[in-house]
């Protein structure tokens, strides 16, 4: 009994299961829910819904036809070991989830393009000065990963009359966005990015890609925000940059290692603003509802939307 007919999940996704399986229930009540782990019988599954999963929950699902990642990112399923090398790997493409991390961009670009760090110590220290403001036409934002979250943002940021580069792997055009590519892209692409925004996904190719080589390649007083993935960057030269003021401050949303350590001294570095990973939670009104829409392709002869191509990560 395959998807096309009875369509048959298991969830495996974080503390919400629960408000999973019931909003599965109110958009497609055809499909039955499993909660990890109880699978009842493993034959039965054919398709899951998945975050950080252990190795042990694909044993004995011989039967899956389809994977779909609680999150944009799909780096918590392809590094599983037993993760099955032949069935299609679906990422979370969906509106909420997109918007929430547009806003979260936003917000430091615009809190960083105002001083608003800076105007937050001089609060702390009852200091009153006015600081020279500009135009958004006169700052860059470099956007660092021009997929689907990369573009939704530029395009927003467009919009503000921002200057924006974007930086992606391939070449590919991207409206309103002069678009830097590949390794002899990247030099260029640092040096116009006053405010950098991390957007990619974690690779074997992307890990500590912002290092101290590159951070050196920024502008100076630059801006870094990192709402893509934490091995990005290399933490320890990011806090020797700010310290020797190669780089003017960060907002960082993700981390090398989740909880951020209590011994980090990211914690108290003046100049750094700390976010628990809540640049953009999945929605599950409007996840279910993509996924529903998915499955019911499916079964009408459409391929998978945006599935992963393993090779590359992303």
């Amino acid at each position: 009994m395959g998807i096309k007919t009875k369509p048959v999940m298991l969830l495996k996704t974080d503390d919400r299961d629960q408000k999973w399986a019931e909003t599965f229930a109110e958009i497609i009540p055809a499909l039955e829910i499993r909660i990890w782990p109880n699978v009842g019988n493993p034959a039965d599954i054919n398709c899951a819904l998945l975050w950080a999963p252990p190795p042990e929950l694909f044993r004995d699902l011989k039967n899956l036809e389809v994977l779909f990642s609680i999150g944009a990112g799909v780096d918590s399923l392809l590094t599983c070991p037993t993760l099955p090398a032949d069935i299609p790997v679906v990422r979370m493409v969906e509106p909420q989830l997109t918007a929430g991390m547009v806003e979260y961009c936003l917000f430091n670009v615009l809190r960083f393009h105002r001083l608003m760090h800076r105007f937050e110590e001089q609060q702390s220290r009852r200091y009153w000065e006015d600081l020279e403001q500009v135009p958004a036409s006169e700052i860059t934002v470099g956007v660092m990963g021009l997929g689907v979250l990369g573009q939704a943002l530029s395009a927003q940021l467009c919009a503000l009359n921002y200057q924006v580069v974007g930086y992606r792997r391939s070449q590919q055009d991207v409206e309103g966005v002069e678009v830097f590519y590949g390794e002899d892209g990247l030099q260029p692409f640092l040096s116009r990015s006053m405010i950098l925004v991390l957007l990619m996904p974690a690779t074997s190719g992307t890990q500590k890609l912002i290092n101290a080589n590159t951070l050196a390649m920024l502008p100076p007083d630059a801006f870094l925000i990192n709402a893509g993935r934490g091995d990005l960057v290399d933490e320890n030269a990011l806090v020797a940059a700010l310290d020797n003021h190669t780089l003017e401050a960060a907002a960082l949303d993700v981390f090398e290692t989740e909880p951020l350590p209590e011994s980090s001294p990211i914690w108290n570095h003046p100049r750094i603003l700390v976010t628990p990973h809540i640049g953009s939670v999945t929605f599950p009104p409007t996840a279910c509802r993509y996924i529903a829409e998915a499955i019911v392709g499916y079964q009408h002869g459409a391929p998978w939307p945006n599935t992963v191509k393993t090779e590359s990560g992303y």
